[in-house]
Formats: C-alpha cells, structure tokens, sequence
C-alpha cells in the first residue's frame, strides 16, 4: 500500500507533539493534560491500525519506506520502514500505550511531567522498530532511557530510587556492548549505516564468517538485555516492581518486544552466519531464564514480582523462538511478541487498578474481589488462559510453532559442536529444550490458577475489600480493548500470522544464503 503522508513519521511524531503541548500548559489543566495525552495515543494508535493493515502481504519487504539524507559523509540518514515482523509490533504498542494512558487517568501527583514522559518514551519505542538505519535505531533506542528513568524513580513505590537506576546501568551497559558491535560493523563493511547497505557489505567481506561470529554475540547480547535474557535480566523485577502502573504495562509489553526485535533485526538479520554458529549457545541461556523465572514467579507472593518473572519467562519463550532459526520458530516468535505484550499489559494494568485502591500487592492479603471488580476478575482469566497456551487464545498458536521449530531444529548440524569440540553432532539438546519449554508453561499455569483463586474467586474474608470503589468507565474500556484483541487473534491468529509470516519468510531467506 502507497500512502502519499509519511505516516511513520506520523507514528512517531504525534506522541513528541503532544509531550511538547503538555509541557505547555499550567500546571493546574490536568483534564486538559490527560485528554491531549489521550489522543496523542489513540491517533498513534490509529496510525499503526493504518499501517498493519495496510501492508501488502503479496509484496512483502519493507513497506511505507521514509529516507531522507542526513549526514552521508558519514552514510547516516534518516530512513524508516516496517515488513511483516515490525508492523504487528508498531500496532501492539499503539494499543498498550493508549490502555496505559486509560488507566493512568486518576493520576494526581504532577500530571503534566508525567504523561509528556510517558509519550517520550513511548515515541523512541515506535522508532526503534521503524528505523531502517542503524544511528537513527541507536538514538530512538536510547531516547527510551531517560524517560523510563525518571518516571520509575519520580512516581514509583517501593525503592524506586534503587530500581531505576539499577534498570538504567543494566540497559545502559547492554546498548552500550551492542554499539560497539554495531561500530565495528560498519568500519569493516563500507561506513553506512543503512541496513540494506551494511547487510550487504557484511556478506562481501572476504573474511565474513569470520567478521559475523565475532560480532554476533555483542549484538545480540547487547540488546538482549533489554529482553531479559538470562542470566542478565535482574534489573527488570525490580524495575517492574518499583514503576508506575502505566510505565509496567509499556516496560512488560512493549520495552522487552523492543529488545527481541533489535536483537533479531540487528543480530540475526545482519550476521545469520553468526546467528548459526552462536544460537546452540544462546539456546542454553534462554532455556535457563525460561524455567528460572517461572519457578520464581511461582514462589512469590507480591502480584507484580510474579508478573514480573512471568515477563522474563515469556520473553525467554520468544527468544527461544528466534533461537530455532527457522520458519515456525520464528513465526511463533512473531506472535507471541504481539499476544504476550498485550496479555503482559493486561496483567500490569489489572495489578495497578487493586494497588491504587486497596494498597495491598500480597496475594495473600487479597481475598474476593471478583465480587468487586467483576470485569476484572474476567480481564485476569483472559490473560491466564493466554499465558497458559489455551487453544482459543493467541498463546496457543504462538507456543505450539515455538516448540514445534526447537523440534524441527533439533535434526540441523550444530556448528558449533562441530568447530569447537570437534564433535560432529546434530542440535538434538533443542529437543529437550523444547519439553523444557513445555515445563514452564505448566509452572506459569500454576501460578495463574493459584493468583485467580486467591485474589479474586475466593471466599470475601475482609469486609474492608468488600467496599473497594469498582471500575471507573476509563478502565473498563482499557481492559475491554486488550481481552477484545487476544480473543479475536486467538479466534482468528491469520489476523497477525499472515502478516508475521511475510518478515519471517524474508529472514530465513537469509538465514538458508548463509548455510
């Protein structure tokens, strides 16, 4: 689809205009505050609708390109595009960033500041996955910082303080590997920085392989952080723990998308001779945060810490995904970056409507409040039954083509057993990797029905939660649209995998060229 607007721009744009206007405004206009913060998210949202269904699944590559020349003496321009992969991305995060804004309406303590960072932040989320240029990525990526910085630590809880700044130095350090990895690229394959062109001067080195897996793992790595891959996701429970209701949703259901993405655009798509030579390694790593943080989440009692694993274990889920190096892998990878985020932002927002009212995160102190929050209590069994691969949902697909492509993959020759220990051997440990897989999910499904029963379906115990104020009309639309998106991907996931399959198929083009 041809568009005569560069509305990519336009994606990005509106968010940093409405953070400017706000900025502008006394300080007393809250209802004016929230309703530009309000629309700026609905019509970013509405742009992204725009874009994913408009983009050409016959055609396919990347669509609705924007490129401009910035600085080509040093092969920098501004360039952005989506294919099949980014364009569900960009919808998922005009959708979560639009209930963020819904649920943060009672938001008292200086609004203004509040929500012009909330839409910062959310317009370097849009750029990251539009941007067709590595320096351009790099300044989107690393606008997302200061406004998740300052939102967790001006209106967090608990040790926001220590928790933004352990979540900065942890992304910080990551970007900062994978930059390094990213210069390095671009000194050794042409000085451009445009994605196409850096691809291809990757491939033209006569010493490519060699250039690939050197810098693979930096990369990947690098911006893995960001997704929580294990062992270096520490900073996020915390993180999650300490932010705002609205800053969890983005950071569970966008932020971590971000990082899967860049670390698969930038990693895998730019070095797939070193994505089939690492990946055996990186599997270990994601199959380790998968359980891990499943058994963590089952073990706590605070309802954003088991969220907060949960998150890390999902996005392990997605990494193993990327991990097969194959079409089902990675079309379930795709999908469960989509479904995951928004049933991730559900689960925040449904946590941060109890914490604002009854100041109580232990589930064990919580008791009967379906009979308070009724829509709730249905938003919550949506997302577990999600979260649990139930066929109906978008869970289901998306973890059934994760395994089936770590089954698939188990029968590739293992590069790397075969160079390092000498030992010519196929990926059969992606098997049990895959049973593995399978393991976490039946630990994060315990915990779901173990949460559902305490906190809401239980016997009213305290009269004091009896009396809880219910939902206003603003949360309820916010919990509507997410519970309506999952049923209807899950009902119909061609809705998404169509479009999914179109990147997917482009990738492994690359990754088969490769060998």
């Amino acid at each position: 689809m041809t568009l005569n607007i560069p509305i990519l721009t336009l994606i990005m744009l509106v968010p940093v205009i409405g953070a400017a206007v706000i900025l502008l405004l006394p300080k007393d206009r809250e209802d004016a505050i929230k309703t530009i913060a309000a629309a700026s998210a609905f019509v970013s949202m509405l742009l992204a609708l725009v874009v994913f269904l408009g983009y050409d699944t016959a055609r396919g590559g990347f669509q609705f390109q924007e490129k401009v020349a910035w600085l080509p003496e040093l092969g920098i321009s501004y360039h952005l595009g989506v294919d099949g992969f980014s364009a569900p991305q960009l919808l998922l995060t005009g959708i979560v960033m639009f209930s963020a804004v819904l649920v943060s309406w009672q938001t008292s303590d200086r609004p203004r500041e509040y929500f012009a960072f909330l839409l910062l932040l959310v317009a370097g989320v849009f750029g990251s996955f539009m941007a067709l240029d590595l320096f351009l990525m790099l300044i989107f990526y690393e606008l997302v910082l200061f406004p998740v910085y300052v939102l967790i630590a001006g209106w967090g809880s608990k040790r926001r303080e220590y928790a933004a700044m352990k979540l900065t130095i942890y992304l910080f350090v990551g970007s900062l590997v994978a930059i390094i990895g990213i210069l390095a690229l671009y000194f050794q394959a042409g000085n451009t920085f445009n994605f196409f062109e850096l691809r291809e001067g990757i491939l033209r080195l006569s010493n490519t392989t060699e250039v690939q897996r050197a810098w693979f793992l930096p990369v990947f790595v690098g911006f893995g952080v960001l997704a929580s891959l294990w062992p270096l996701h520490n900073w996020s429970p915390d993180g999650y723990a300490a932010a705002p209701t609205a800053v969890s949703m983005l950071h569970g259901g966008v932020l971590k998308a971000t990082g899967a993405y860049c670390a698969l655009r930038f990693g895998v798509q730019l070095m797939p001779e070193g994505a089939n030579f690492w990946m055996p390694l990186v599997v270990f790593f994601c199959l380790g945060g998968l359980i891990y943080a499943a058994l963590i989440a089952f073990s706590q009692t605070d309802l954003k810490y088991i969220i907060g694993f949960s998150s890390v274990s999902h996005l392990g889920l997605v990494l193993l995904g990327i991990a097969a190096l194959n079409e089902l892998g990675l079309n379930g990878a795709g999908l469960e970056l989509f479904a995951g985020g928004v049933m991730t932002g559900l689960m925040f927002a449904l946590v941060g409507m109890i914490y604002e009212r009854a100041h109580i995160r232990d589930m064990n102190q919580l008791n009967g409040l379906a009979r308070v929050m009724p829509l709730a209590s249905v938003g919550f069994v949506i997302g577990a039954l999600t979260l649990m691969g139930m066929p109906g949902l978008p869970g289901f697909p998306a973890e059934i083509q994760i395994f089936m492509g770590l089954w698939s993959a188990s029968a590739s020759p293992s590069l790397f057993a075969r160079e390092v220990f000498g030992t010519p051997i196929n990926n059969w440990w992606y098997a049990v990797i895959a049973v593995g897989g399978i393991v976490s999910v039946v630990i994060n499904a315990a915990w779901t029905l173990r949460v559902a029963q305490r906190v809401y379906f239980s016997e009213p115990k305290d009269e004091q939660l009896q009396k809880l104020p219910g939902l206003n009309p603003l949360e309820k639309t916010a919990i509507a649209l997410m519970c309506g998106v999952l049923i209807l991907v899950g009902v119909l996931p061609n809705t998404v995998m169509s479009v999914v399959q179109v990147g997917v198929q482009a990738i492994v083009r690359g990754l088969s060229a490769a060998g």
